[in-house]
């Protein structure tokens, strides 16, 4: 099989239409068809079913598919290694971790660990699923939970905590609650259940409640920084995990004595990067800071 038109096959099979695999490679409509039917003849089998809507693999093409998958994530895995010094990190480093954790948190510290070490590149992917490091989706995962795959090298980072909160503003108008139970006559700030980027990140809702009646909120938005910026503009309270509201400035703390879940946060990454210098001094990088800031 040729190599270049299992890289367009590849390419379609990933975007579902030829006209989006062609902007990707930067080829024509026609020339991405010509190849995959040459890959067709060639195979004796048609590797999509074709349709007004799109395209969608037969049976033969997710299989193939799938081997491609693993055939190009070995090679980018392999390419990453040999780029890099044994001396000195150097190459293109893939993270991913939560939008909220990512966003507020690590962007802003990538200009430290990228001017401690400048023949690195950073590729941030932020997703509140988990992507498929075995895969090469991604080099490195900062998670919320504990690796999932058997495969993976893991290192726990910290322990997130959460911290009950609210503007002087809002309390001025509403009070402070000087009880869990308070809280039934507050209005309440949730993230709701659209992709929670972590376990139990609506824990106040239930808190103090009988199992299945929990409080419902006055707004949901399914946003770490958009659920503090309204807390801090005043519309109710809500609960922030430490590494934000600890560097938040405008919010009062509330009810400390309250319970609540602990989150337990893990450096991620596949056993073939173990002698990555990329990865180490990442690792290293994150550990720092996060120690600072503990």
């Amino acid at each position: 099989m040729d190599w270049d038109k299992l890289r367009v096959f590849h390419a379609v099979a990933e975007a579902g239409s030829f006209t989006h695999a062609g902007d990707t490679l930067n080829l024509s409509q026609s020339a991405v068809s010509r190849q995959i039917s040459a890959l067709e003849e060639a195979l004796q089998v048609p590797l999509f079913h074709r349709h007004a809507r799109g395209l969608i693999l037969t049976e033969q093409g997710e299989s193939l598919n799938q081997t491609v998958r693993e055939v190009f994530a070995k090679l980018a895995m392999t390419e990453a290694l040999l780029t890099e010094s044994r001396d000195k990190p150097a190459g293109r480093l893939k993270i991913t971790t939560t939008v909220g954790f990512g966003s507020n948190w690590l962007a802003p510290r990538l200009l430290q660990f990228l001017e401690l070490h400048q023949d690195v590149t950073v590729s941030l992917l932020l997703d509140d699923g988990d992507l498929d490091l075995a895969m090469r989706e991604a080099d490195v995962a900062i998670r919320m939970h504990p690796p999932k795959q058997p495969d993976l090298i893991q290192r726990h980072l910290f322990e997130i905590e959460w911290h009950i909160c609210a503007s002087p503003e809002y309390l001025g108008r509403a009070g402070t609650p000087a009880t869990v139970d308070e809280l039934d006559r507050h209005r309440l700030i949730l993230f709701g259940s659209y992709h929670p980027p972590v376990a139990d990140i609506d824990w106040l809702a239930q808190a103090g409640r009988r199992s299945g009646a929990p409080r419902r909120g006055v707004l949901e938005v399914n946003s770490l920084a958009s659920m503090a910026q309204v807390i801090r503009a005043g519309l109710g309270i809500g609960t922030l995990p430490s590494w934000m509201a600890t560097e938040m400035e405008g919010l009062v703390r509330l009810l400390p004595q309250v319970p609540r879940p602990k989150v337990d946060c893990f450096f991620v990454y596949p056993e073939e990067l173990r002698h990555s210098k990329r990865v180490s001094v990442f690792r290293d990088f994150l550990l720092a800071r996060l120690q600072r800031a503990a």
